[in-house]
């Protein structure tokens, strides 16, 4: 046990002599220091003096006497004007009279320059301790780190031992510190301000009196499970010993100025007066951002291109701006022996339209022209083809135009004698999920795989480099970012720990962040509503219906029945009046999860009724939905016509003081980043990772306020959302391995419906493999095809389903196994080969009637019971994942109940609000797109309905591409879900062929 320290003899010292006798830092007295200009004088002109003699002669006989005075006052003149800053003089000088000056040397990216590495070398460090900030002399700042001359960081100290922490140096940041002092004038003082106590660390990059904003710098202590807030404690010196023996290591320090502090401008809009201004704020990176770049830089310099990274940041945690920092630094990392690790960086959101924060991120941080190339939705895949092939160094792009660069590469590799294959790629993956365990990313390793050019092959040869082309590829190495990893995330993506589970890089747990107070716990205010009701059948006859189909069409006739509406809705509005609406200084925010569009409008109509009717004020309200709808009123609603603004513009103006409420179907649950959000409403089922990302919605804390998020649930229990979140609130580990026995099971399963020929997947596969496929080919391919689907006709109901999903099984199974193991069978690649063409080509399940049930239920009685308020929070871990294993298909029939049994079991159960019929009725969106296309025209009029299935989903993706701007959430599910995509495409396919013939009879 250590005896009681007194902060300023013992623990300041103790900092001053580790960075004085092991860091070659010089102390400095506080005399020296010249308050006016922040600035200790003679280290500036000893630097100088030592670096760049001969600058300051060619000055000096232009100045004189003057010489000093006239360099301080151009430094001090940049960097308090409005376009300058004391970072941008460090890192790029100033100019005095033709003269360059620099102001700071970085650290060169190698060795090769000797004179360079000299000149880093020179940069001179040093410490003040005591130093008085204003001509008053009042108070005193305990520490001030300083290079050449330029004080760039201050401390406040506090001891543990002495009943102070760091909330006592926070208070006395906000109360005894002047933001007008120059040492802390904002952008030209101190690049960052530090509260310490001999345990934490908080760090502000802006004084701002009592507004002043400080965030946690703490390593966190722990590990897995038991990982959380704070630091880790040890015997022989203090939690916080990290500060001085690696943050403010020279090294450190410089790499803090040059690579990762930039200084953000953002456009704010004023939520009362609508006028838009722009707002500065200079980015300090949170500890955990700083130690997962640096770790995974160390790892790269030993293992190269051999290794994936996954990166498990809880949400809110800062990826946006860490992943623009790991692109700028792979960009130009070399390894030990100076040899560039990669020639190009990819960073690859799955969103089809590159996010606008994660663009703004990467093109802010400083770079040269011609570095960064963002592929927008006006680029094509052929532009991604050609960014790949350039000298560009950064490309922003879409998974999706993936599959489109590998039939580029085929095409051309040729022609144009240019080999991605000899590059060496770092793909960064912005939210990693479930699309990069498909066939996407199977088209990513492929495009830019190291192995052999695509001509001149067999079609054994091409077998071969399909296999080897899917999974981890020699010259490329991935870093995916995800908060929420999924089990195929972790075996892609992560690395087995000496247990044999897999798991991530590095990690920044959800329940640190809570701890720290830099994220909201959102399970810590959780009400759950059940909804009670009577329900009778209307009609005199009892048929026979489908289970799945009866309860959906059921449960959404409740959903939108208006004595339900009309009751949820009083209890929404009146929760929010009475417990939300006045946090935050009266600016508070609710979203309204929505079960569909239809529901979003119906409620819509309802609150604005509500709200009219008791004479409140100031409760706005937005809806955000893709696409039109029509009630039974057979008006048609659309997003920008019940707001009356662009579609665009409803995130924006909900900012805005006049609107509280935002009822969204589908839109805003991923991403969406407003700090003022503090209630949710939950009208729909939620689970797993979209439960997670769903909620974490409320998870932003909004200073100067103290925010308490609130949720009222109508459709979940609070054990299933705790269940949701429990894989992700500390660590997730992936516990069991992939056995390639799993897909021989699944291929002798196939193998047992008897409905493939093995000589059609030889004959087949000869034809797939050719550099160009005709149309004799083609028709070649449909008898093949045919044969299958005519054996799986003759199926019963049942075995026909379960062998459409077994195929489907299989092929999600083996692209995922490709890679992830060293399977390497080229039976069964033509296997897979055959069957990924078949199922867009088997279409089971053309558009029939159905029995509709309007009109012939009636629900009544209802009643809103609340039925539990959860204080606790978040507290539950259950870290281990598996893999879905694919001998474990059970396939229940689909069993036929009376209409009576089907109501008394949905009495029971309360129903379900889960709404698929959205997906048909969206795609009618498409059709305008559709009946422009002239390839689709052109095979429409050649073509059997048969052959044109096979065009037609060949450029599904990219008409949903072209579509996005009318429906961006809907079509963005569709081309991230293959099998949503085929279900719902392939029900329209039919429709659009007949349309197109029968458009180009009547021309």
């Amino acid at each position: 046990m250590r005896g009681q320290i007194d902060e300023r003899y013992e623990y300041q010292r103790e900092i001053i002599n580790h960075l004085v006798n092991e860091d070659g830092y010089v102390e400095r007295n506080h005399r020296d220091f010249d308050k006016n200009y922040a600035l200790d004088r003679e280290m500036l002109f000893e630097f100088l003096k030592d670096t760049q003699a001969e600058t300051l002669e060619a000055l000096d006989k232009i100045f004189g006497d003057d010489l000093e005075e006239t360099i301080v006052n151009t430094i001090n003149n940049f960097v308090i004007s409005k376009k300058g800053s004391l970072l941008s003089a460090l890192r790029h000088g100033i100019d005095i009279n033709n003269q360059h000056l620099i102001l700071l040397y970085p650290k060169p990216a190698t060795s090769f320059n000797p004179e360079l590495s000299r000149l880093y070398q020179e940069n001179i460090f040093s410490v003040m301790e005591e130093v008085y900030p204003d001509e008053a002399n009042k108070e005193r700042v305990d520490l001030v780190i300083f290079i050449n001359g330029f004080a760039v960081i201050s401390f406040e100290l506090k001891s543990n031992s002495q009943g102070q922490n760091y909330e006592n140096a926070i208070y006395q940041y906000r109360t005894a510190r002047n933001p007008k002092d120059r040492l802390f004038r904002f952008k030209a003082g101190c690049l960052v301000n530090f509260a310490m106590d001999t345990e934490e660390v908080y760090m502000t990059t802006q004084l701002a009196k009592e507004k002043t904003f400080f965030l946690p710098f703490n390593m966190g202590k722990g590990e897995g499970v038991n990982a959380g807030a704070g630091n880790p404690s040890y015997d022989d010196k203090y939690s916080v010993s990290y500060m001085w023996e690696d943050i403010l290591k020279k090294d450190t320090l410089i790499e803090l100025i040059t690579k990762f502090i930039f200084i953000e401008s953002k456009e704010v809009r004023d939520p009362v007066t609508g006028k838009t201004k722009v707002k500065e704020r200079i980015i300090f990176p949170r500890y955990h951002q700083l130690d997962a770049i640096r770790k995974i830089l160390a790892d790269l310099k030993v293992n190269k291109t051999s290794q994936n990274y996954l990166i498990q940041h809880s949400a809110g945690s800062g990826k946006t701006n860490s992943i623009a920092w790991l692109a700028h630094r792979l960009a130009s990392l070399h390894d030990n022996d100076d040899q560039m690790i990669f020639d190009n960086v990819i960073i690859m959101t799955d969103r089809v339209v590159v996010d606008r924060q994660l663009q703004k991120a990467i093109m802010g941080l400083e770079h040269k022209a011609g570095l960064i190339r963002v592929m927008d939705d006006k680029c094509t895949s052929a532009d991604l083809k050609v960014a790949l092939e350039s000298n560009t160094k950064i490309v922003v792009t879409t998974i999706q135009k993936f599959p489109y660069v590998v039939d580029l590469i085929k095409d051309e590799s040729n022609q144009s004698g240019i080999a991605l294959k000899d590059k060496k790629f770092a793909v960064i993956i912005d939210e990693a999920h479930s699309s990069t365990a498909g066939k996407d990313m199977m088209a990513v390793t492929s495009a830019l795989s190291s192995t052999d050019d695509f001509y001149e092959q067999d079609v054994q040869d091409q077998l071969a480099q399909e296999i080897q082309s899917a999974g981890k590829q020699k010259n490329v190495s991935m870093f995916a970012f995800t908060a929420t990893p999924k089990p195929t995330t972790l075996r892609l993506f992560g690395r087995p720990d000496k247990h044999g589970n897999y798991r991530a890089f590095h990690l920044y747990s959800m329940k640190q962040a809570i701890e720290e107070g830099f994220i909201l716990d959102v399970l810590a205010n959780y009400t759950t509503y059940q909804t009670y009701y009577e329900l009778n059948k209307e009609v005199v006859d009892d048929p026979e219906l489908k289970t799945a189909d009866a309860k959906r069409q059921i449960a959404q006739q409740i959903d939108l029945d208006d004595t339900n509406i009309a009751q949820r809705t009083k209890i929404i509005i009146e929760h929010f009046r009475q417990h939300v609406m006045g946090e935050l200084g009266n600016q508070a925010k609710a979203m309204v999860i929505m079960a569909s569009r239809k529901a979003a409008v119906k409620y819509q109509q309802a609150f604005q009724k509500y709200i009219e009717d008791h004479h409140y004020n100031g409760m706005g309200l937005l809806v955000a939905f893709s696409g039109k709808v029509k009630l039974d009123d057979e008006h048609e609603y659309t997003e920008a016509s019940i707001n009356g603004i662009s579609e665009d513009r409803t995130a924006q103006d909900f900012n805005k003081t006049a609107y509280r409420f935002l009822l969204v179907a589908n839109k805003y649950q991923v991403g969406f980043d407003q700090p003022k959000l503090t209630a949710m409403y939950v009208m729909k089922k939620i689970a797993g990772v979209n439960a997670v990302q769903t909620l974490s919605r409320l998870n932003r804390i909004c200073p100067p306020y103290e925010k308490t998020p609130f949720v009222l649930d109508f459709a979940n229990t609070y054990e299933d959302i705790e269940k949701a979140f429990a894989p992700y609130y500390t660590t997730t580990l992936l516990a069991d391995t992939v056995n390639k026995q799993l897909i021989y099971n699944l291929v002798a399963k196939i193998e047992g419906f008897y409905i493939i020929d093995p000589m059609n997947v030889e004959s087949a596969n000869l034809i797939l493999h050719k550099s160009r496929i005709d149309s004799r080919d083609k028709k070649k391919l449909n008898f093949y095809f045919g044969a299958t689907e005519k054996k799986i006709k003759e199926l019963d109901k049942h075995t026909q389903r379960e062998a459409i999903v077994t195929l489907r099984h299989f092929v999600r199974c083996y692209e995922f196994l490709l890679q992830v193991s060293s399977l390497n069978d080229p039976e069964l690649q033509k296997m897979y080969n055959y069957i990924s063409y078949l199922l867009k080509y088997v279409n089971l399940s053309r558009p029939g009637q159905g029995y509709d049930l309007t009109g012939k239920i009636k629900a009544s009685k209802f009643t809103q019971k609340k039925t539990g308020e959860h204080n606790k929070g978040t507290d539950r871990s259950n870290p281990v994942v598996k893999l879905p294993m694919a001998d474990d298909i059970e396939l229940g029939e689909d069993k036929k109940k009376k209409l009576s049994a089907i109501i008394e079991e949905i009495n029971q159960a309360t129903g379900s609000n889960f709404d698929k019929d959205i997906a048909v009725k969206s795609m009618l969106q498409l059709r305008d797109i559709m009946m422009k296309s002239g390839n689709l025209r052109s095979s429409a009029q050649n073509n059997s309905e048969q052959d044109f299935e096979l065009s037609y989903f060949d450029q599904i993706d990219n008409m949903l591409i072209e579509g996005l701007e009318h429906n961006k959430e809907f079509f963005t599910l569709l081309l991230n879900n293959d099998e949503l995509k085929k279900e719902v495409l392939g029900t329209f396919a039919e429709e659009i062929y007949k349309s197109l013939r029968e458009s180009d009879v009547k021309q």
